[in-house]
């Protein structure tokens, strides 16, 4: 089948050939093998409007079981329950673990969509791999992902400050306390109604706190990776940005302090460069930097537009902050799947508190990003990025 053999072909772009003890996209799970087993208790539907992200959980999840002897097993559909796992399980010990992150939205047709979930598996596959654990066929996944939402439909909120978020978590459980790949690996998504990320509400500035000690990633690293051991370290930072006032950090790098990212998020400057000219900029993808995939989606809207300079390149923090002393800066704010678009209104850096004007004339642009990636995600403006749950059953692909 075209779509499968053009999946196929991703993979192998993932693939090293270098001799591997873990499996090939060649053995794969299948959606036409998937169990599903019926909750008989269906949990309570919340309200859209007290949701907070990532508390509450729907009625079922998604497992597939690995191994090294019998690859993969049939996937199934399953109740909402506690995992049971060997204390000795490489996830515990070696953080072999990995995750993604999307949605689905409710529009006012009452259709539900995704948006953009391959690119959400082209970026698990390579992060799978840096993780020596064992590929699939991306489209057999999002069949699967896309009947679990299915059955849990009714948890997707009916609500534009709302969605369903969906979280594939990939884990290596062999019970062994030897540094290797796992022989053993459990894929699994579970599914949850969420509102805004941050405590301010949606589409409120955020302060930030440039942070000249502690680093999230380095070149040579993974930080371009979705690997859960990129975040259990950002935590204790975070708390001390937290106790100088600040909401977020502004990750930098490097002697020279390059911006790279922003808590969880991608960042973007709106600026007139040091040619006078009007730039869209973003830190360039080093290896130090995760590959956003609303990131990705902005850049490609700017390019579409074709108003502005738009440039991936590096921008120092002392570069930054000379051009907001100069009135250089328009607007500056953050972009990811939890948030989708940021303003920032702050940044605290060496002791200096540096104002960011992006909401002083109503932060157009980042309104404007905001506004289009909510329209095609609801469904008000058709776009090959948006895949309804049919689409996504069908193994159907757009992009």
């Amino acid at each position: 089948m075209k779509v499968l053999s053009l999946s196929r072909n991703l993979l192998r772009c993932y693939t090293s050939v270098s001799s591997r003890t873990y499996t090939s996209a060649s053995s794969t799970f299948k959606y036409g093998d998937l169990q599903v087993h019926k909750s008989t208790q269906l949990g309570e539907k919340p309200d859209p409007e007290t949701l907070v992200f990532g508390k509450k959980f729907t009625d079922h999840m998604l497992t597939v079981e690995w191994s090294a002897d019998k690859g993969w097993e049939a996937p199934q559909i399953s109740p909402f329950a506690n995992l049971s796992l060997h204390p000795a399980s490489t996830v515990f010990h070696y953080a072999v673990e990995l995750y993604e992150g999307l949605k689905a939205y409710r529009g006012a047709d009452d259709e539900v969509r995704v948006f953009r979930p391959y690119e959400n598996m082209k970026r698990m596959l390579s992060t799978a791999e840096r993780a020596t654990l064992p590929l699939f066929d991306s489209v057999e996944l999002m069949r699967c992902m896309a009947h679990l939402v299915h059955l849990d439909l009714d948890w997707v909120p009916a609500s534009t400050t709302s969605s369903l978020y969906i979280r594939p978590t990939f884990i290596g459980i062999e019970s062994s306390l030897g540094v290797n790949n796992p022989g053993r690996a459990l894929l699994f998504v579970i599914l949850s109604p969420v509102g805004p990320y941050f405590k301010t509400g949606t589409f409120n500035p955020v302060s930030l706190y440039a942070d000249t000690v502690n680093v999230r990633a380095w070149k040579g690293g993974v930080g371009n990776f979705k690997l859960g051991s990129n975040y259990g370290p950002t935590i204790y930072p975070q708390k001390l940005a937290e106790k100088k006032g600040c909401q977020q950090i502004l990750w930098l790098d490097g002697d020279e302090h390059n911006l790279t990212e922003v808590g969880t998020m991608n960042i973007f400057i709106f600026w007139d460069n040091e040619q006078g000219e009007r730039e869209l900029l973003s830190p360039p993808l080093d290896g130090t930097i995760l590959p956003g995939i609303t990131r990705k989606s902005l850049l490609q809207l700017a390019e579409r537009w074709g108003e502005f300079k738009v440039s991936e390149r590096p921008l120092t923090m002392p570069q930054l902050a000379s051009a907001l002393k100069e009135n250089r800066v328009h607007e500056m704010f953050g972009a990811g799947t939890a948030c989708v678009v940021c303003p920032v209104g702050s940044i605290l850096y060496k002791g200096e508190q540096l104002e960011v004007p992006t909401m002083r004339d109503g932060g157009q642009l980042c309104t404007r990003f905001y506004e289009t990636l909510m329209d095609i995600q609801y469904g008000r403006m058709e776009h090959e990025w948006s895949y309804t749950i049919d689409d996504l059953l069908a193994g159907r692909r757009t992009n």
